[in-house]
């Protein structure tokens, strides 16, 4: 039987399973299904999509954190942060929900939580510009009109 995680739970099981594959084993289906036997952090049909969803479009998912790396490649980004960063895109783009803001915050708390002291700041600001370029166009979202006068916010460095 299912486990009935929250989508936080989900998504930071998923984190997990998918930080563990960096370690060279990225047979995806036989990670879910020994997590599930063994029952330790097993993933919920949301965490299980989330994975499967970066797994099926990790090329176009990774040439969307490539393309905005100003001086750096993709092999120099950390572990913790190419992982958060790849779910987030798989779920903002990929996912039913369609909500990315929420994908966004959730990415960089993950980051806050198991990566080094400045790699949320990176997540957000990489995620920040996926969404503005990508997912508005995408799922028929309208960015709000600022009010005159109102100061603007400045997006997060990469």
């Amino acid at each position: 039987m299912e486990e009935k995680l929250s989508r936080r739970q989900g998504r930071e099981r998923a984190f997990l399973l998918a930080f563990s594959a960096t370690f060279g084993n990225e047979d995806i289906p036989g990670l879910i299904a020994q997590s599930r036997e063994l029952e330790e952090n097993a993933l919920d049909a949301f965490g299980e999509q989330l994975v499967l969803g970066y797994y099926s479009h990790r090329d176009e998912i990774d040439a969307q954190i490539a393309k905005r790396l100003r001086g750096w490649t993709i092999n120099r980004i950390s572990r913790v942060s190419l992982c958060a960063l790849r779910l987030a895109i798989s779920e903002m783009l990929y996912g039913d929900e369609k909500l990315p803001g929420v994908a966004i915050n959730e990415a960089v708390e993950l980051a806050k939580k198991y990566g080094g002291e400045d790699d949320y700041q990176f997540v957000n600001g990489v995620l920040g510009a996926v969404s503005r370029e990508l997912v508005p166009a995408e799922a028929g979202y309208v960015e709000p009109q600022q009010e005159a006068g109102a100061p603007g916010v400045e997006p997060a460095p990469c």
